[in-house]
């Protein structure tokens, strides 16, 4: 049975503050660690949930059975969020990235760990498998995806070995890709110790991503959830990487009226403040948390508070 630990579960409570009658998006359900936290929290508290993984909606309609009326669920991508009727959460928390239940259920080819067929879909329903992609894509789209999206240093010679190895068997299992870049990729070093993850990591996050359209699905979502926000509710974005954390912090730093990066420079007297920052820097796993659930190790936790009513700067 696969063991579900949601990440920074402590200081999303907190940050929530969950009171009588309050109403929440888990925009990420998974596998319903903050959904059943929210919900054990009060007994009037409400909490809708998405998931376009249909694992994940049916382990959702399993818990709602538990809950009532006071859960209710979607088999959607957070992407289409402004399709679903209801509005004005008090609360809406994204869980960004691949789920514990995806990596350890290897038929769902998101790991190198076990020989499985080469999926890595989100929604198993929805469009190529990676290996479909690997096959198919042309040299840029590969680079995209190593390069880009895996932020792999030693790109060029994983891309070179994938377009080598097509037509083989060898892009059709997890393992055998594995194999691949492994044998491509010089483990990397830090301050002399020897790299603490496996060399096809990078490449593995890298496909994942380009595959479900991860970074555009989240610039797409991003607007949507804070439409959806009560005045003064709370958004909460817990990311895994460097890609889709710019991604929210340039989002969160415009609603709160601040310049979006360093080369930001538009006047500040042309900017509207419609959200306050609750966490300058991202929050991240304390030791004993990242000791406890490696998968925790990458994650970084930003939130805002939607403003009454916006304001100019």
């Amino acid at each position: 049975m696969v063991q579900h630990l949601p990440v920074l579960l402590r200081e999303v409570i907190e940050i929530f503050s969950p009171r009588e009658g309050y109403h929440y998006l888990d925009a990420t359900f998974g596998g319903g660690g903050h959904t059943r936290a929210l919900l054990e929290a009060d007994p009037s508290i409400k909490v809708t949930v998405l998931d376009c993984d249909p694992e994940a909606y049916s382990r959702a309609v399993a818990m709602s059975k538990e809950y009532g009326d006071r859960l209710k669920c979607y088999n959607l991508s957070f992407d289409r969020l402004e399709e679903i009727p209801e509005r004005e959460f008090d609360g809406i928390i994204f869980d960004l990235g691949v789920s514990s239940y995806q990596l350890e259920t290897a038929a769902r080819g998101f790991s190198f760990h076990r020989a499985a067929p080469l999926d890595m879909r989100m929604d198993p329903r929805e469009g190529v498998t990676a290996s479909e992609f690997l096959e198919r894509s042309t040299r840029e789209e590969l680079i995209e995806a190593v390069r880009d999206f895996g932020e792999e240093k030693q790109w060029r010679k994983v891309v070179d070995a994938i377009l080598e190895a097509r037509g083989s068997d060898a892009l059709q299992v997890t393992t055998r890709l594995a194999e691949i870049v492994s044998k491509t990729v010089t483990p990397g070093a830090r301050r002399g110790r020897k790299s603490q993850i496996h060399p096809a990591t990078k490449t593995f996050q890298g496909l994942r991503i380009a595959l479900n359209k991860e970074l555009e699905i989240l610039e797409a979502a991003l607007p949507q959830s804070f439409e959806k926000l009560n005045p003064r509710g709370i958004l909460i974005v817990i990311g895994f990487h460097s890609l889709e954390d710019r991604i929210v912090k340039r989002y969160f730093n415009r609603m709160a009226g601040r310049p979006e990066h360093r080369g930001d420079s538009l006047p500040q007297q042309s900017r509207t403040v419609q959200a306050t920052l609750l966490t300058r820097r991202p929050l991240r796993p304390s030791l004993k948390e990242r000791d406890s659930n490696i998968r925790s190790r990458s994650a970084r936790l930003r939130a805002l508070r939607k403003n009454n009513t916006p304001t100019p700067k």
